[in-house]
């Protein structure tokens, strides 16, 4: 790998502006190096500039779709294929395309509380309709929320079954992100959603990232599917997409949602931009999914032996090994400086390591954590390559290098 601390050419920093000049300039700065590093455990496809993007698309669009055929026009043409693609691939009757997950969770939950009769949704206090949704499921659709724990971590079938208070829905966000992508175990997943259906309550899937959960349970998509009677997935996560996500299950509740995404809003003109992406992701990404979860644990081990042999105090990589292709790493520093010391590294010798770090939501203060995904980009990283990136890294921060 190339030394760390060799300079890149001055066009790596050409565009670059000082993160005082405010948020839009600090936003276009880390664009500017996130793009331009040579070497990145993953390349984002918002890395890419809007040109870039667009030629992208164009150039797999006919590789997912005969583009002699009439655009999408409220929901048909390459977004009825892509619909048809994903039920074959989850083994479900029908799936509806929604242009956000936030709306697609709101309609499968709503659809769940009108047939159960019953407007309470057990999950997690850090799943996402709850740190990231602004309170929707209740301000929107009218929903109540309880929380049958709150460890780090999923659900117990014991939880669920002591569990004081009647509900209609049990859902299950697969991995839970905010915990640090965790899974439980298939056996401990089956027994959950068995005491879920022992309280007569419907279960649904959150997985925005189920695409790479295959390879911790040892099972395919169509058996994981098969636990729920709703799926949900995203497009533009794991799968590098545009935007888009789809709502998955019978043909009864495919039918009602289509009628509540028209109410909620979501019965878009025209979505082939999206649709193409989402087809050309499958295609792209889906198959070598299990190569990057695989990698992650040989990334993750040696940033753990990083920062061990460095003796720059406490640190946590999380969880290790990692349950995805995705896990987060805990330093003892300040947000701002870490971010700074992560785009250093990349204006000076074009890596990225990290990327943005976040204060976590306790306000723990000094202590800061990041997200680091393992993509294509990162299967050539041997474990000295990261090793030495995180010497490189370490000497950038507290003002050293």
């Amino acid at each position: 790998m190339t030394d760390m601390n060799t300079q890149v050419t001055d066009e790596a920093a050409d565009g670059a502006t000082k993160p005082e000049d405010g948020e839009e300039a600090r936003r276009l700065r880390l664009h500017t190096a996130w793009r331009k590093a040579r070497r990145s455990l993953s390349r984002l496809p918002q890395d890419r500039t809007l040109g870039e993007q667009l030629a992208a698309l164009a150039a797999e669009a006919g590789t997912v779709t005969g583009l002699d055929r009439p655009a999408d026009i409220y929901g048909d043409g390459v977004v009825g294929e892509l619909e048809q693609r994903v039920a074959g691939l989850l083994g479900t009757e029908a799936a509806v395309f929604f242009p956000t997950g936030t709306m697609a969770q709101q309609v499968a939950l709503r659809c769940w509380a009108g047939r159960t009769g019953n407007p309470v949704v057990a999950l997690h206090p850090l799943a996402h309709p709850e740190v990231h949704e602004g309170g929707a499921l209740g301000a929107v659709s009218g929903l109540r929320t309880v929380h049958p724990t709150s460890a780090p971590r999923l659900p117990t079938a014991e939880e669920i079954r002591d569990f004081p208070e009647p509900f209609g829905t049990l859902m299950l966000e697969l991995p839970l992100r905010d915990a640090g992508f965790v899974l439980p175990s298939w056996e401990e997943l089956e027994a959950v959603v068995g005491a879920a259906r022992d309280r007569d309550a419907v279960v649904h899937l959150d997985g925005a990232r189920l695409w790479e959960c295959a390879t911790h349970f040892g099972r395919g998509l169509p058996e994981i599917a098969a636990l729920a009677d709703s799926v949900y997935v995203s497009f533009y996560k794991s799968l590098g997409g545009i935007s888009g996500a789809v709502l998955a299950g019978s043909a009864s509740l495919a039918e009602e949602a289509r009628v509540w995404r028209h109410r909620y809003g979501g019965q878009l003109f025209q979505q082939f931009p999206a649709a193409v992406a989402a087809l050309a992701g499958l295609d792209r990404e889906l198959p070598n999914l299990p190569s990057y979860v695989a990698h992650a644990k040989v990334v993750a081990g040696a940033l753990a032996d990083g920062f061990e042999a460095a003796g720059r105090g406490w640190f946590r990589v999380y969880p290790e090994p990692p349950q995805t292709h995705q896990f987060q790493v805990w330093l003892p520093y300040g947000a701002d400086e870490l971010t700074e010391a992560s785009v250093r590294l990349a204006e000076e010798t074009g890596t990225v390591l990290f990327r943005r770090w976040r204060t976590p939501g306790t306000g723990a203060p000094g202590v800061a954590f990041t997200e680091v995904t393992v993509g294509r980009a990162g299967l050539e990283w041997t474990a000295q390559d990261v090793r030495d990136a995180v010497t490189a890294f370490l000497e950038r921060v507290a003002g050293k290098g």
